[in-house]
């Protein structure tokens, strides 16, 4: 159908690649390599108080995590103090597509060539050393919501 109509072909064939991706079988990786958008990782400290900071899309492993690069800062001081955190990713264009992320801190990484590899960064290594060191944390996932209302995402973890 793409080739019928060299007019419509971009619209229709982009509409058809993304139906098709929908219908496979969509799991976290998946998702995150084929979505854009702006991230939001919530934690609250000991006493249930509440920040919420920018984040970039997580890092998904095989077995089902993700990990965030954490700078010594609030967010990385939170999850010392109380493991729980949520990860809301709004897709990028119109309306309000996404996802929410319900973590559990499980353990820190603080190797330092795991780090390096891991940075998904625009400054220069001398810029990036300057900001303060970095930790890779990792957390469990214990469910997925759609960005809006209360049901599940049809995303598989693995």
């Amino acid at each position: 159908m793409c080739g019928i109509f060299p007019l419509f072909r971009e619209l229709v064939c982009h509409n058809q690649l993304a139906d098709s991706i929908m219908e496979e079988d969509m799991n976290l990786k998946k998702y995150f390599d084929t979505n854009h958008g702006t991230g939001v990782l919530a934690t609250a400290d000991k006493d249930g108080m509440v920040d919420a900071a920018i984040y970039s899309r997580p890092h998904v492993f095989e077995d089902g995590t993700v990990a965030f690069l954490l700078r010594e800062r609030l967010t990385y001081h939170n999850v010392q103090a109380n493991p729980y955190a949520t990860y809301l990713f709004v897709e990028g264009g119109s309306g309000y597509s996404g996802i929410r992320l319900y973590l559990k801190m499980i353990k820190e990484d603080n190797d330092p060539d795991l780090i390096a590899k891991m940075t998904r960064s625009w400054l220069s290594p001398q810029e990036d050393k300057a900001k303060g060191p970095k930790h890779m944390v990792h957390f469990k996932i214990e469910k997925i919501l759609q960005l809006i209302g209360s049901e599940k995402a049809d995303i598989k973890i693995t």
